[in-house]
């Protein structure tokens, strides 16, 4: 099977992916009010009458009359409420939706941003969760959300959209364009049937401009057919279809080391800027690039660089010949159009080497090829005549070879007697392949003449002169040189495309040994000092990560370690953030500088520079290192870029997470400081008239009440901060809860309190201190969920490797899949008899206080009684076997 009749191992790997999980419908839209909505609702209410189970998940109708009349009829999962900042905020209840599991689900607006305190962050996680449980979902889009397009938009609308979605997200979903003209939207702007009337008039001179939705319209329609494509060659690479499928033009530029190449990569610009159409700049590594000067190499690294900042996708592909591997690659890629440049070559060079763009037209079908003029003859003149150096091979190369021939000169010498005259010839062939297989087609040609000559000398009478006197035998030399020269070429040539093999497969294992060290980084410090310590290790080099800041380019990592840059360095990698281009020592520009610094760029812009010199006199890079050296710079700038995004995600998150503690305290604070504090007036108030015992102890009690209240904030500030001073002494678990019984037993009046202890339980190594409040919280917490005048049961119990120490109550319980959650700050579980009192902190505090020490919690429930059931387990190495003096307090 050929490489043009096998399908595409990572087509099918993509189709393997979408096994079993469900189908992604968006209806894509320009702008708001275009009908995605409707058209939705529309094809699901089709696939309902056809028999398919479909319910709406969340729809957003707008007080549009006629959205709502479409949603009667199908059922609809009720939304989730999510507290959140004292407002209630209706969001997609995925969990309902799962255990309902239709097979069909509708989900309006695909970009939307999920309330605080949603499992998922944007509500297209909550999607891809659905179709990984196998559940097919129809959304909604505008083309603004889109990321890549984000930039676009905002050039021309002046609108930065917030809320973006992946174009992860819409590569493998089917995407249905819902399109009106601009005109007729407008009208229905006006009409009110998108916005208010007030804020229809704002928006028609604003966004709703005809030229922003005509723009926008574009722009839907450019990546819904860039999907289609996307998705049309997947299928055919995944089923080996022959042909190009042109339905969308794909352009390759073949570039080569000729100066040239430059005008080339010009011409694809205009060409595929005039279709829009993505490209490609493409060099072919042949045997003959190892040839190449350092010039040449410098020369083709410039045009590929060019190429890239152009906008083109690069690429190195070893193969045999030129236009075998322009073949190959054009018909991988599907291209439709190749442009390539006509060298001028003398009418003898073509008549002994062909012409590359001559057999490309011949033999390549559905593909336009584009011939540019090349050099003039008097510009490369000057590079014939210039002799590569070495490309005669090394000395000892020919003596190996002539020894080789002497060999078996002398084994045919031996063997004379024994085997005809013929089959010394035979003889012959092995120096010949071995010259041409280790040192190449030259040393292969001389050692097939220095065995003609010898089998002659020595073999062909009369032995010792080089004439022949049989005319028979003058045919046997001919026969014997040309299999020589022919096995050769042979030989040389598999041995060079061995050389080629072996070339790339070092360059993919040093990629693919960069990208594992990249993904192992647990931050960024850490990430920049890998991308520095493997670049200069694959390259031999000193390497600098720069990073830009407000007071200049600012050094974030180095290897090895340096500690200043001077003026001129600063102002070259400061010159290269600005323009995205290399500047330093071997580029066009600050030339005076000793390291060369390369941006590290990204569609976000650059991201940072990378820098690198040599401690010798020589250029940084090698010409021949260039080609790795970009896809080394293209993977560091990814994996930088990945955890600028992930740690700004973070951010994020905990600025989130801010915001609900934030909100959870002061409704806790409003709620448990007022009533006690309420109680505590009125009290007051009453004693001032009728002084009573039982007020005061009623302050008293409030008062304690309060104070807790407080302490626990201030330990879950010591917990949050990691500042709690820990006194680790021998403790007796006994004592321990029975102290934690005694001073909460006004908390838990009504209630008695057991202690299931043994004698034999050993002691532990713990601060006795943070055991007393972990104890007191899980008691207090017991206390207010317990059903009331049933028993509070402290238990220890040893197992083989730990203590369990347990609080178990006989109340309403643990929801199931909340065991975990009622650990976090501020959590009180909605919909639970647990949501009822307290703060959320103090079982929070216990998590804390218990990991400080060493020891785990976790939470369960019982079933005879039932009950909830809080467990504190003290480990193994924590147990007292043997009690020394360093274990007294």
């Amino acid at each position: 099977m050929t490489d043009s009749d096998r399908p595409s191992p990572e087509a099918f790997l993509r189709q393997a992916a979408q096994e079993g999980r469900g189908r992604l419908k968006v209806f894509l839209g320009a702008a708001p009010g275009v009908g995605k909505t409707w058209e939705m609702l529309t094809d699901g209410r089709h696939r309902r009458e056809a028999g398919v189970d479909v319910v709406i998940g969340v729809v957003e109708t707008h007080g549009r009359r006629e959205t709502e009349a479409l949603v009667h009829g199908h059922e609809i999962i009720p939304r989730r409420d999510v507290d959140h900042q004292g407002h209630s905020l209706g969001e997609m209840d995925i969990d309902a939706i799962l255990e309902r599991h239709p097979q069909l689900v509708l989900v309006d607006e695909l970009a939307h941003t999920n309330a605080p305190g949603s499992r998922h962050p944007k509500r297209y996680q909550d999607v891809e969760e659905l179709l990984d449980a196998g559940i097919d979902v129809y959304s909604t889009l505008n083309i603004q959300h889109v990321e890549s397009l984000n930039d676009v938009v905002a050039s021309f609308t002046r609108v930065r959209v917030r809320e973006t979605v992946p174009d992860s997200v819409l590569e493998n979903a089917e995407i249905e364009v819902v399109d009106i003209p601009p005109d007729e939207l407008i009208e229905r702007l006006k009409g009110g049937k998108v916005y208010i009337p007030q804020e229809a008039t704002r928006a028609l001179t604003h966004f709703f401009s005809k030229s922003n939705l005509t723009a926008l319209r574009e722009l839907a329609l450019r990546r819904a057919a860039q999907a289609v494509d996307a998705q049309m060659l997947d299928h055919v690479r995944s089923h080996a279809l022959a042909g190009s499928f042109a339905v969308g033009e794909r352009i390759v530029v073949a570039v080569s080391e000729l100066p040239v190449a430059a005008e080339l990569v010009r011409a694809g610009k205009r060409l595929a800027d005039a279709l829009r159409a993505p490209w490609t700049a493409v060099y072919i590594e042949t045997r003959r690039s190892q040839s190449l000067t350092d010039d040449d190499r410098k020369q083709l690294a410039d045009t590929l660089a060019l190429a890239s900042r152009l906008g083109a996708s690069t690429a190195t592909v070893p193969a045999a010949s030129v236009v075998e591997g322009l073949q190959a690659f054009a018909r991988d890629a599907r291209a439709t159009q190749i442009v390539i440049g006509k060298s001028a070559r003398p009418w003898w060079f073509e008549l002994r080497h062909g012409s590359v763009v001559d057999q490309l037209v011949r033999t390549i079908d559905d593909v336009a090829v584009h011939v540019l003029p090349g050099e003039p003859e008097a510009r490369t003149a000057g590079r014939r005549s210039v002799a590569v150096p070495g490309r005669w091979g090394k000395t000892s190369d020919y003596i190996w070879s002539l020894a080789m021939v002497a060999a078996m000169t002398a084994l045919g010498r031996l063997l004379i007697e024994v085997i005809d005259l013929g089959n010394i010839s035979l003889l012959y062939l092995v120096p010949v392949m071995f010259a041409a297989a280790t040192f190449g087609l030259r040393a292969g040609l001389f050692a097939g003449l220095a065995s003609s000559l010898g089998y002659n000398f020595f073999f062909l009478p009369p032995t010792g002169t080089l004439t022949v006197s049989n005319p028979e035998n003058v045919i046997s030399i001919f026969v014997l040189l040309g299999v020589a020269i022919v096995t050769s070429q042979f030989a040389a040539r598999v041995r060079a495309q061995a050389d080629l093999a072996q070339s790339s497969a070092r360059q993919n294992a040093a990629l693919a040994s960069f990208s594992r060290q990249l993904t192992a980084a647990p931050d960024q410090d850490a990430l920049m000092q890998a991308i520095c310590a493997e670049v200069g290790r694959l390259l031999d080099v000193r390497t600098v990560i720069l990073l830009p800041s407000a007071d200049g380019p600012t050094l974030r990592a180095a290897v090895p370690p340096e500690d200043r840059l001077e003026q001129i360095e600063r102002a070259a990698a400061q010159w290269a953030m600005d323009n995205a281009q290399p500047a330093g020592r071997g580029s066009a520009t600050l030339t005076a500088s000793d390291w060369l610094f390369h941006p590290l760029r990204t569609t976000r812009g650059v991201l940072g520079v990378l820098g690198l010199t040599r401690d010798d006199a020589r250029e940084p890079v090698r010409s021949d290192q260039v080609p790795l050296l970009m896809s080394l710079l293209d993977q560091a700038s990814i994996a930088l870029d990945r955890m600028e995004l992930e740690e700004a995600s973070l951010r994020a998150r905990q600025v989130d997470e801010r915001d609900r503690l934030r909100s959870a305290l002061l409704s806790s604070v409003s709620h448990d400081l007022r009533t006690p504090l309420t109680t505590i007036l009125s009290a007051a108030h009453e004693m001032q008239r009728h002084p009573s015992p039982a007020l005061a102890g009623t302050i008293e009690a409030e008062a304690r009440r309060l104070n807790r209240f407080v302490s626990n904030l201030l330990d879950m500030v010591r917990v949050e901060a990691g500042a709690l001073p820990m006194k680790v002494e021998a403790t007796d678990l006994f004592d321990a809860a029975a102290s934690a019984a005694h001073d909460t037993r006004a908390s838990l009046a009504g209630h008695e309190v057991k202690v299931d202890i043994s004698p034999n339980i050993p002691l532990v190594r713990v601060d006795p201190v943070l055991l007393h409040h972990c104890l007191i919280n899980l008691l207090d917490n017991a206390g207010r969920y317990a059903d009331p005048e049933t028993p509070i049961t402290i238990r220890a119990r040893r197992t083989a490797d730990a203590i369990e120490l347990s609080v178990i109550d006989r109340g309403p319980g643990i929801a199931p899949g909340n065991e975990k959650r009622v650990f976090e700050t501020f959590t009180r579980l909605e919909g639970s008899d647990r949501a009822k009192h307290g703060t959320g902190l103090g079982l929070a505090i216990v998590k804390g206080f218990a990991e400080a020490m060493g020891l785990t919690v976790a939470a369960s429930n019982n079933d005879e009684p039932h009950g909830a059931c809080f467990t504190i387990r003290i480990p193994e190495a924590l147990i007292i076997t043997n009690l020394t003096d360093k274990d007294l307090p």
